[in-house]
């Protein structure tokens, strides 16, 4: 299998087409956007990711990455195209993988090998894709090899990881399976592990559920503590001393497109015995609206003020804004009236209040919400926040700033999950930097 054609362009399939066309194969990248085929044909990414615009430059000067707005023969197809939620229905959209799955339909020849990469409910590639693919007057099962591998990287580091992770290759049949490890054992230096696609397709969810149900939990215990006046991140720092214990870090909610959207293709394969998994996507979903809620008791006047929200990426250093919290956190504080400035370094599109810099987002506020923990943020001094706010409080979603050192020199810091703060709005300085920490740290 020498040439490879990718069919996605996105946060995954653009990395992976330059994976493969840095290790030896003849790739053709396929995107229906034509803003992304013109961005790439001037050698420039449309995506935020550490090393993929070098890595990008350099395969599609050696020629052995092109791009395409539709497909082309090729030994491998990879489909990489994005299954969104339905939001009022919680079911998945799998149209993208039924366009994708149809373009392939004009160039499909005995021999070649589809692979499923995107993130799909369990039994896709047998009832969804399959019967497209009949359509060709090939056999799926006799004349194609048909697989499932669900990628399994973190924005950020997806260039080591999809090298260096573990892989699973689901085939309809063994001999798929086997065709797909072949393919992905051209770059992959950690195990390639076969299965069935079924298998496959669950599996994927089920590593991200089981994240979305711990954040649950962690989540869970910030309303807690904030009830019962305990700092959930001193509970957090105790327990996880345990040797079988690793709580994970409450926040704002959660974002990203795995993590938020996967249990919910769980709960649509299996309505009836996903009870956990539907509490824990309520928990999170939740969370948002909490955010606001204890805003109104940080405000002299609800719905009155101005607030800045730092960030609205759904994660640190990147900028991916799909099911980001902080969009709904923005959302529901302009419903309730108050005047929002939104800033983020690392997004370049627009979004509801958006500001060009931190000092705009700073100036004359009542109020600042942390929501994403950048790099840049953590550079944030209590005397650049006293020059510029009108009212130095800030609400720390992330626990990344310093409490005690922004008490101590009079900006107010209120943590989530920090019962001992939560409804205390007129704190002194010297009491909020002190409710910041555990008692008696050493």
């Amino acid at each position: 299998m020498e040439t490879v054609c990718v069919v996605g362009l996105g946060y995954i399939g653009l990395p992976t087409a330059i994976v493969f066309a840095l290790n030896g194969k003849h790739v053709v990248g396929v995107d229906t956007n034509p803003e992304v085929v013109e961005l790439l044909h001037q050698g420039k990414i449309h995506i935020e990711e550490p090393g993929l615009q070098d890595a990008c430059a350099k395969v599609l000067q050696e020629g052995r990455l092109v791009v395409s707005e539709r497909p082309v023969p090729a030994d491998a197809f990879v489909i990489t195209v994005p299954t969104p939620l339905n939001h009022e229905t919680n079911e998945a959209d799998l149209s993208y993988v039924e366009r994708a799955t149809e373009s392939l339909l004009p160039v499909l020849k005995k021999g070649d090998l589809v692979v499923l990469e995107s993130t799909v409910p369990p039994g896709t590639v047998e009832e969804v894709m399959i019967p497209i693919l009949q359509k060709s007057g090939l056999d799926p099962y006799e004349d194609l090899w048909v697989v499932h591998s669900p990628e399994r990287v973190i924005p950020g580091n997806i260039l080591y990881e999809l090298e260096h992770n573990s892989r699973i290759v689901g085939g309809m049949n063994r001999e798929s399976a086997l065709k797909g490890k072949e393919l992905y054992s051209s770059f992959v230096k950690g195990d390639i592990l076969i299965t069935d696609a079924k298998t496959a397709e669950l599996t994927k969810l089920v590593e991200n559920t089981f994240r979305d149900v711990n954040i649950a939990l962690a989540n869970e215990l910030a309303i807690i503590c904030s009830e019962l006046g305990v700092n959930v991140w001193e509970v957090r720092r105790l327990a996880n001393y345990h040797p079988r214990v690793n709580l994970l870090s409450p926040g704002p909610g959660v974002g990203g497109h795995c993590i938020p959207i996967d249990p919910w293709f769980v709960i649509g394969a299996s309505p009836i015995f996903t009870r956990l998994i539907r509490t824990a996507r309520t928990v999170n979903e939740e969370m948002p609206k909490r955010v606001c809620q204890f805003v109104e008791t940080l405000m002299s006047k609800p719905g009155e003020g101005n607030i800045a929200v730092l960030g609205v990426a759904y994660k640190a250093d990147v900028d991916d804004v799909r099911e980001s919290p902080a969009l709904r956190i923005i959302d529901i504080l302009v419903k309730q009236g108050y005047t929002v400035k939104a800033y983020d370094p690392h997004v370049k599109g627009t979004y509801k209040g958006k500001v060009n810099t931190l000092e705009d987002a700073l100036t004359d506020m009542d109020l600042a919400i942390v929501t994403t923990d950048h790099a840049e943020f953590r550079c944030l001094t209590p005397e650049y926040v006293k020059r510029l706010a009108r009212n130095p409080v800030v609400m720390d979603t992330r626990n990344m700033l310093d409490s005690r050192d922004f008490g101590n020199a009079g900006v107010l810091v209120y943590t989530l999950g920090n019962g001992k703060q939560l409804g205390k709005s007129q704190l002194s300085y010297a009491e909020a930097a002190s409710a910041s920490d555990g008692a008696w740290q050493v």
